[in-house]
């Protein structure tokens, strides 16, 4: 099944190495491959194929290759300043395509190693904007269940599909983990990570969390990013600039698998929205250089906002996210009369879009369909 990036990781190999980041089994090393495709002398190495290895140790390809893909390189003991010798050497005809795993997306610790020689893209699960423009079928229920991964989505068999879960989230707290830091108590993580996924859409205190796993709240906040690190959850933070009361700090917690969350209906499709704009945000950032990020807000008195896309450090609208009550929230009424904030709700059950005092109401189908990516 094709990627919508594609397109444009081609036309950034013709300008500087393609850094291919995201979630394991999302589909990179599918659609590195895909892309090799358009070439005439590709070459695809896996790091952790032992003749690949020699051959990547060696730099032993031909002089002929005209896309060179590595992949697992982070493995590789020194791969940053490998890959820029690789990439400062090459012939001008060589096209350089890297992906990996989460660690690969830790850039912003590369230093000068790289710096002015990559374009990031970051290829997350199927998106209902993605597969729109796909001409995909899907239902938002369909995404819940069997998650956007490509594996899982494109199967009807919800054994395999649980079979596909179990297997993949065993493999990241068991094996990966150990790629991003050395776990001293692996039981402790995993009590953490099934705590997590009953906290999606609440702010999360690392001091609550440390109580119930009996490790210190910094062990848990490692923990969190360890996690974050592998693509398992992302956190959406709370944004205060410009507002006058005072808001609570702790994260919210979101899962890049709606399917793990264990909460009610709420909670997965707050999960599955929130996971369609982190994507778009992603999309936003990498291909129109924008600078964006994806918050919320929450004051202490208990007003709440699901969700805040931020621009510029400004707010370029603000998002509620119910099931079926069609009534505007109070939180986002307040928001949007006191600060002016552009303001949507979007629902998942709707009979008919409208809008009130310019708050629109949203189908979420519809409005996740029509995002950036």
């Amino acid at each position: 099944m094709k990627r919508v990036q594609k397109t444009q990781i081609l036309k950034d190999l013709n300008k500087k190495m393609v850094l291919l980041v995201g979630p394991r089994q999302s589909g990179k090393t599918w659609l590195a491959k895909d892309i090799a495709k358009d070439f005439t002398e590709s070459v695809y190495l896996n790091y952790d194929q032992l003749l690949d290895k020699k051959i990547i140790l060696d730099q032993s390809w031909l002089p002929s290759t005209d896309i060179l893909i590595f992949d697992e390189l982070h493995k590789m003991a020194g791969w940053k300043n490998y890959l820029k010798g690789v990439y400062d050497t090459k012939p001008s005809s060589m096209r350089l395509l890297v992906t990996g795993s989460a660690r690969l997306d830790l850039y912003d610790n590369l230093g000068d190693s790289l710096a002015g020689r990559y374009y990031r893209h970051r290829l997350l699960p199927f998106s209902p904007a993605e597969l729109t423009q796909l001409d995909q079928k899907f239902t938002l229920d369909e995404l819940i269940t069997k998650s956007g991964y490509p594996e899982p989505f494109l199967t009807d068999d919800i054994i395999e599909i649980k079979r596909w879960r179990m297997q993949y989230i065993s493999s990241l707290l068991t094996t990966d983990v150990f790629e991003i830091d050395q776990i001293l108590n692996i039981k402790a993580l995993q009590l953490v990570f099934n705590l997590l996924r009953r906290k999606v859409g609440s702010p999360i205190s690392y001091s609550s969390i440390a109580e119930d796993v009996a490790v210190s709240p910094a062990t848990v906040k490692k923990y969190i990013q360890i996690l974050e690190a592998l693509f398992v959850i992302f956190r959406v933070t709370p944004y205060s600039k410009n507002i006058a009361r005072s808001l609570l700090k702790e994260p919210k917690i979101y899962f890049f698998d709606s399917g793990l969350i264990e909460g009610d209906e709420g909670a997965k499709f707050e999960n599955l929205v929130a996971n369609s704009l982190l994507k778009s945000i992603f999309g936003r950032i990498d291909y129109l250089a924008e600078d964006l990020s994806l918050n919320y807000i929450r004051t202490k008195d208990g007003m709440e906002i699901d969700f805040a896309i931020i621009n510029q450090n400004e707010i370029e609208q603000i998002i509620e996210v119910k099931l079926s009550n069609s009534d505007i929230s109070k939180p986002l009424k307040y928001f949007h009369e006191k600060y002016s904030y552009p303001a949507i709700q979007i629902l998942k059950n709707i009979r008919h879009e409208y809008i009130n005092k310019d708050i629109k109401v949203l189908d979420m189908n519809k409005y996740l369909s029509k995002l950036f990516l």
